[in-house]
C-alpha cells in the first residue's frame, strides 16, 4: 500500500482518538521513517472513509465520520487487529456511499472487503421477533450469515455505538431498535464472550424499554455508591494483605458494580425489592494461574463465612461462551453478603472481551 500523503490532523473536524493521531502522524512521516503496514492500512482506512463521509451528519447534528471512528475505536478496545479497525472505519461506505466491494478490495485488501460486505448485508436484515424461539432462530441465521465471526463483532460495535446514540431519535424508533437489541444483539454478545457489550447493550435497551424502571433503579444504585464503596475498599485491603500473605501473588483486586438491568432482571425474578438484593457490587480477585484461584478462594472463606449454596465453580466447568471465574458470596460481622469472582488475568480477558 502506498504511503498516503501528508496531512494535518486538525483539519479533521470530529475528535480524534490519541492511537488514531498517533497512526495518522506515522503515517505522514511514512516517507522518512519506515512505517509498518498495519498502521498505513488503518490510517488509509480512516482517510478514505472521511473522504466519503464529508457532508454526510449524523441525527445528532455531528459528522457522519463520529460513528466509524466510534466503532474503529470499540473494535481496538477488544483488541482487533488492524483488518477489523480498518473494516470499523469502512463499515457504511457501500451501503451510504457510491463505493463498491470491488474498489474496497483493490484499495484495502480482500479480508478488509470481506469485512466491509458481510457488515453490509448483516445490516440489510430484517428482525421482527415476537417470541424468544424466534428470537433464537434470528441469531442463528445472523450468525450463519457472517462466514467470518470478525463480521458479527464489527456488527455488534456498530450497533453498541448506535445505542449509546439513540437519545436523537424519535420514541417509536428507539424502542424498536432498543428491543432488537435486547432479543438479538446482546445475546450475540453473550454468546461471543464479549461481556462489555453485553452489559452496556442490556443497560442501554433497559433504559428505552422500561424507562421508570432504568430511572428508579439508577437513582438507587446511585443513593448507596459511597457506603458501598467503602464497605468494598475495606474488604479488598484485607482479602489482599491476607492473599499475599500466603504467597500467591495477587495482580488486582477491585469492584464492579452489576449492571442495572442484570439488577432489575433479579428483582423480577426473585420477586424482591431493590434493598433485598445484597450483590448489587461484585469484588473482583485477579490471580496469575489456576491453582493460585482456588487458593485464593481457600482465603476468602477462611476470611468470611461463604454463604451455602452460592458458591459456582465456572473454571473446572467454564459457561458455553468459555466464561471461566470462581464465584462465592460470603457473610461479614455487621455488613450485608459480598460476592466474590476470582479468576487469571487471561480469564478476566476472556470474560470482558471474548
Amino acid at each position: 500500500m502506498d504511503a498516503i500523503a501528508t496531512y494535518s490532523i486538525l483539519n479533521f473536524n470530529v475528535e480524534i482518538p490519541d492511537w488514531l493521531q498517533d497512526c495518522l502522524r506515522a503515517a505522514s512521516s511514512a516517507a522518512e521513517e519506515p512505517v509498518g503496514d498495519h498502521t498505513l492500512l488503518i490510517a488509509e482506512a480512516f482517510k478514505f472513509a472521511y473522504q466519503l463521509h464529508q457532508g454526510q451528519s449524523r441525527k445528532s447534528g455531528e459528522p457522519y465520520i463520529a460513528h466509524p471512528v466510534a466503532v474503529a475505536d470499540l473494535l481496538r478496545d477488544l483488541g482487533g487487529n488492524s483488518t477489523m479497525i480498518a473494516a470499523g472505519f469502512l463499515h457504511d461506505v457501500v451501503e451510504d456511499t457510491e463505493i463498491t466491494p470491488e474498489e474496497i478490495e483493490s484499495r484495502f485488501g480482500v479480508e478488509v472487503r470481506n469485512l466491509v460486505e458481510g457488515v453490509t448485508k448483516l445490516s440489510k436484515f430484517n428482525f421482527s421477533s415476537k417470541t424468544e424461539r424466534q428470537a433464537e432462530n434470528f441469531r442463528r441465521m445472523f450468525l450463519a450469515m457472517a462466514a467470518d465471526i470478525r463480521v458479527i463483532v464489527v456488527k455488534l460495535a456498530d450497533r453498541l455505538h448506535n445505542m449509546r446514540t439513540l437519545e436523537y431519535l424519535k420514541p417509536q424508533k428507539q424502542g424498536q431498535i432498543a428491543q432488537e437489541t435486547r432479543d438479538i444483539f446482546a445475546p450475540l454478545a453473550n454468546r461471543l464472550g464479549i461481556g462489555c457489550f453485553k452489559w452496556e447493550l442490556e443497560d442501554l435497551a433497559f433504559k428505552y424499554l422500561e424507562r421508570d424502571a432504568y430511572r428508579e433503579i439508577q437513582s438507587l444504585v446511585a443513593e448507596r455508591r459511597s457506603d458501598r464503596e467503602q464497605r468494598l475498599k475495606e474488604v479488598s485491603e484485607l482479602l489482599r494483605e491476607r492473599i499475599q500473605k500466603t504467597g500467591v501473588h495477587c495482580v488486582d483486586i477491585s469492584s464492579r458494580p452489576k449492571h442495572l438491568y442484570g439488577i432489575y432482571q433479579k428483582m423480577q425474578r426473585q420477586n424482591k425489592g431493590f434493598h433485598e438484593i445484597y450483590d448489587i457490587a461484585a469484588m473482583r480477585v485477579i490471580v496469575e494461574t489456576k491453582e493460585e484461584c482456588y487458593r485464593a478462594l481457600a482465603v476468602v472463606h477462611d476470611l468470611f463465612r461463604p454463604i451455602p449454596g452460592r458458591f459456582k465453580d465456572y473454571i473446572g466447568l467454564p459457561k458455553p461462551n468459555r466464561y471461566q471465574s470462581l464465584h462465592t458470596v460470603v457473610n461479614r460481622l455487621y455488613c450485608s453478603p459480598t460476592e466474590v469472582h476470582i479468576r487469571t488475568l487471561e480469564m478476566h480477558h476472556v470474560a470482558e472481551w471474548g
